[in-house]
Parts: C-alpha cells; sequence; structure tokens
C-alpha cells in the first residue's frame, strides 16, 4: 500500500471519527440540552439490554424531536455532496452543482404547488420528489441522443429547464394568498429541518440510501468517465449506460433531500472541492469523502441554526453566507496557481 493510499485511508477515517462526534453532538445540543454520554446509552439502548439511569424527559426529546432532524441533516448533508461530486465528475466540471439538471428547480415548483394548492406535509413531499424526479426525466428526453458532445447537451437542457420551473415557481408565489400561503412557500423555498419527523425520514431514507448506494458502487466508473468518453469507451466502459446510471443516483438523491428540506444551495457545490484538497481526485475515496464531510457540515448549520436566534434561521440563508465567500476564495486560488 502506497503512502499516498494509507494517507488518503486515514484522512477517510477520521472524517468518519469527526462526523460521528458531530452527530452525537447535534444529539446533544438544544433548548432541552442532552449530557453526550447519555445520548450514546440511549441510542445503544435500542439494541443492548441496559438499565434506565436517564431521565424519561431526555429518551422523549431525543428519539422524538432531535433524532430524526438529525439523522435528516446527516442523511441530506451526505445526499448533496454525493450527488454535486458525482455530477462534478461527470460533466467534468467543477462548476456542476446537484441542480445543474434542473432538479432542485423542479423539486421547488412541485413542492410550491403542493402547498399553494393546501395538499399537506405528506402530499407536499411526494408531489416535490415526483416533479423533482420528472424533471430529470424531461432532461433527458430534451437532450435525446447527440450527435455532438452529450454532457453538454444535458446541461444546456437542464439551464433550460430549471429556468422554467423557477419562473413557474415565480408565477405561484405571484398568485398566491399574500398572507398565509406565500409565506409558506417562501419559506420552504429558503431550506429548513425544523419540521422533521419521523415519517419524514422514513419516505425518504430509502431513496436517499438507495442512491448513494448506486454512486457508491459506481465510483470507480467516475474515474474512467472523467478520462472523457473516447477513453472510457477505450478501457471497456459503457458510457451511455455509466451516464445514466450516475444521473439516476444523483436526481434521485437530490430530488428525495430537497422533498423533506427544501432548497439548501453550495453545499453540492463548495464541500466536494473541501474534500478534494483533502483526499485528492481519485472517486474511489472522494465520493465517501464528499458524503463524510457534507453531512458534518450541514449538521454543524442546522446546528447553528436552531440555536443561535430564537427562531431558527433558514438552512439556505446559513449555506450561502458560508458557501458563497469560500467559493470566491476557491477560484481566486486556482486563479493565482493556473
Amino acid at each position: 500500500m502506497s503512502i499516498t493510499t494509507v494517507r488518503r485511508f486515514h484522512a477517510l477515517t477520521t472524517l468518519a471519527i469527526v462526523f460521528l462526534a458531530s452527530f452525537i453532538l447535534s444529539c446533544a445540543l438544544g433548548r432541552y440540552p442532552v449530557h453526550p454520554m447519555t445520548v450514546i446509552q440511549l441510542l445503544l439502548s435500542r439494541f443492548l439490554p441496559m438499565d434506565a439511569t436517564w431521565a424519561p424527559q431526555a429518551e422523549t426529546v431525543l428519539f422524538r424531536v432531535r433524532l430524526p432532524r438529525v439523522a435528516a441533516a446527516a442523511l441530506v448533508g451526505a445526499a448533496l455532496s454525493g450527488a454535486g461530486v458525482a455530477y462534478q465528475g461527470l460533466f467534468r466540471n467543477p462548476l456542476v452543482s446537484p441542480d445543474v439538471l434542473g432538479v432542485s428547480a423542479g423539486s421547488g415548483f412541485g413542492a410550491a404547488l403542493a402547498i399553494f394548492f393546501s395538499f399537506g406535509a405528506a402530499l407536499t413531499m411526494l408531489v416535490s420528489f415526483g416533479f423533482g424526479v420528472a424533471t430529470a426525466v424531461l432532461v433527458g428526453i430534451l437532450a435525446g441522443k447527440p450527435r455532438g458532445d452529450a454532457t453538454i447537451l444535458l446541461v444546456l437542457c437542464g439551464i433550460t429547464a430549471g429556468s422554467l420551473f423557477s419562473s413557474a415557481t415565480s408565477f405561484l408565489k405571484l398568485m398566491a394568498d399574500p398572507n398565509n400561503v406565500l409565506p409558506a412557500i417562501t419559506y420552504w423555498l429558503m431550506g429548513s429541518l425544523a419540521s422533521i419527523r419521523g415519517r419524514d425520514f422514513v419516505f425518504a431514507g430509502p431513496p436517499i440510501l438507495a442512491a448513494l448506494g448506486l454512486l457508491w458502487m459506481l465510483r470507480w466508473r467516475l474515474n474512467v468517465l472523467t478520462m472523457g468518453e473516447d477513453e472510457a469507451r477505450a478501457l471497456g466502459t459503457n458510457v451511455p449506460l455509466a451516464r445514466t446510471l450516475v444521473i439516476a443516483g444523483a436526481t434521485l438523491a437530490t430530488a428525495a433531500s430537497v422533498s423533506i428540506s427544501g432548497m439548501i444551495g453550495w453545499i453540492g457545490l463548495v464541500v466536494p472541492h473541501l474534500a478534494r484538497m483533502l483526499v485528492g481526485n481519485d472517486y474511489r475515496i472522494l465520493l465517501p469523502a464528499s458524503m463524510l464531510m457534507g453531512a458534518t457540515f450541514l449538521l454543524a448549520v442546522d446546528d447553528i441554526a436552531r440555536l443561535v436566534a430564537s427562531s431558527e434561521i433558514p438552512l439556505g440563508i446559513l449555506t450561502s453566507f458560508v458557501g458563497a465567500p469560500f467559493f470566491l476564495y476557491l477560484v481566486r486560488r486556482q486563479g493565482r496557481t493556473a
């Protein structure tokens, strides 16, 4: 095993430890604080026989309120980061994010439409998820079988679809009741995990885990796809099939995440760059590293959102405050080294 491989493995192990520590700390923090050791005991009590040495209130707060939200934050962060790094490898463009095919805009329009017609929380998530997946399918149909570069046509169709759904969402906001419906649509579009409950995690968890599992199995093919279509074909890769599977995994992860958390930007764009600086460009390591860093990052952002002020701050605002300046720093840094 080479020195570089050992260093990358150690970096991945460190990221996993930091994630676990952040997960436990996030479960402990809140208006009703729970000691981290108590959190560990409560979590282990679900699998091992243990004497109850904790207050009943701590168990109620952890399992009914805090754990679903913390688990959802970790899952959404991992999903958006994994989708972002997969798209960046597929399109060979470091500026690509999970909404490159318009999936986030489609999911946002679906949620706004459901809120506009007062469909309820469960149906809103379902409609949002359906519109996100349908947007990716629509982009694939519009792209068709190109004679030129397929990736460029996919990006152009994705930008067009995203612009169309963003305009449709703006029209719904214009038509919505300004006293009740408009604030609900606006707040949802800014991203939040405040209303997450166990049923939401059950709804979004399976598709996100399935999507991340698919991307995990394709991580070595991403290394090949970054070489270009001709080189990938020469190495025996079925490029159209590999591209379709990567897009399917990234789309499923993004649509399911947006359906429960709203639109949270910058994670899928900035976190892969951080992971790349730490572990390099090998997608066998880069993909899991991005997932772990994305999960840890959104856990920290969600902690700030629910603790720093008396009323919760939407996650999309916080990620923009962090992501935009850091991305400008990366652009200037790469410009100096070019």
